[in-house]
């Protein structure tokens, strides 16, 4: 399906998708509500929903005949988050899908309403479940990745710049998990002989001037780490990378695709994919508290070539042989 085709199927940033046919004779009409944490046109949004809707149908949940799905976009929003999870909640839903930072202001609107979650990093940590094995509550879901990944990202800068002393760390320090990557990356850096240093992942004016200062130190480099705010920036963050001629590892692929010089992450799409299981689960009677929070199953390596010829770097060859995917 293509792209404007999609967005034309969701029609807006805001709404419930009308029933396209009565429900067949006997079969009940089931309820999604759906948080994403983009914007609506955001073809990173759009390749997300479509998957959802995929691994639905593959179940057997198909819209207008068994399943309404009513999406709300956040689009990075808090306001927007906190409003839509509350209309949301309003609907009563079957199970509720909150993607990221949409997790928090859904549980503030429902603690009955059974929740999936993706692109979380630490629920247990964040009080969201009770623990990985038994959730507890009314919701569990996905994890984005382990902490440890965060130190393949320090090995992977070395890898790809060797001259790389001093690393920026672009975090979000008001977040548990933007203070566990850092400490991560803190802890591992010395082994790399690099030295590290924070960047806070704030507005737009905060981030510029932090890459701003950070390129003004010989031998930098920078880290994205995960949170809500950095797909919403990613164009600047790219651009200033590039503009300062900063190696960069990012934390997905969306990154990298983007221009981005590199990214290793969990493949996001295909948690979306795994979500319509739970989805289905739940709907056919079993409770979030007894469903398992998963880990990732797939991680990719991308790395984009113009970019690594842009910034003068020879990209070693066991490094392209890991790639999974490389952008030229």
């Amino acid at each position: 399906m293509r792209r404007r085709d999609f967005i034309g199927l969701l029609g807006g940033t805001a709404i419930s998708w009308p029933l396209a046919v009565r429900a067949q004779q006997g079969e009940r009409m089931r309820r999604i509500g759906v948080l994403m944490n983009l914007a609506a046109e955001d073809p990173v949004s759009i390749a997300r929903a479509k998957a959802l809707v995929q691994g639905l149908q593959v179940l057997g949940w198909i819209e207008g005949r068994n399943v309404r799905v009513d999406y709300r976009w956040g689009a990075g929003k808090t306001d927007l988050f906190h409003r839509y999870a509350v209309e949301l909640a309003t609907l009563a839903p079957d199970v509720i899908l909150a993607a990221g930072a949409a997790l928090p202001p859904v549980l503030q609107a429902t603690r009955t309403i059974p929740v999936v979650f993706v692109h979380v990093v630490d629920p247990v940590g964040n009080n969201y479940v009770a623990s990985l094995s038994r959730p507890g509550g009314n919701a569990t879901g996905f994890l984005t990745f382990d902490y440890n990944l965060a130190a393949k990202w320090v090995e992977l800068l070395k890898e790809i710049a060797p001259t790389v002393k001093l690393v920026g760390v672009l975090r979000d320090a008001n977040i548990a998990h933007g203070i566990g990557q850092f400490a991560v990356i803190q802890s591992v850096a010395p082994s790399q002989g690099v030295d590290v240093t924070p960047i806070n992942l704030g507005d737009a004016n905060e981030i510029e001037r932090g890459i701003a200062a950070l390129a003004q130190l010989a031998n930098s480099g920078l880290i994205l780490t995960a949170s809500p705010t950095a797909p919403v920036h990613r164009d600047l963050i790219i651009a200033l990378a590039a503009r300062h001629k900063l190696p960069t590892v990012y934390v997905e692929r969306l990154f990298a695709a983007a221009g981005g010089l590199v990214s290793y992450g969990p493949e996001f799409v295909d948690q979306y994919r795994r979500a319509a299981s739970y989805i289905d689960r739940i709907l056919k009677g079993e409770k979030p508290a007894d469903l398992p929070v998963q880990a990732p199953t797939k991680y990719e390596l991308v790395i984009n070539l113009k970019t690594a010829k842009a910034l003068g770097l020879t990209v070693p060859p066991t490094l392209l042989t890991r790639a999974d995917e490389v952008i030229e």
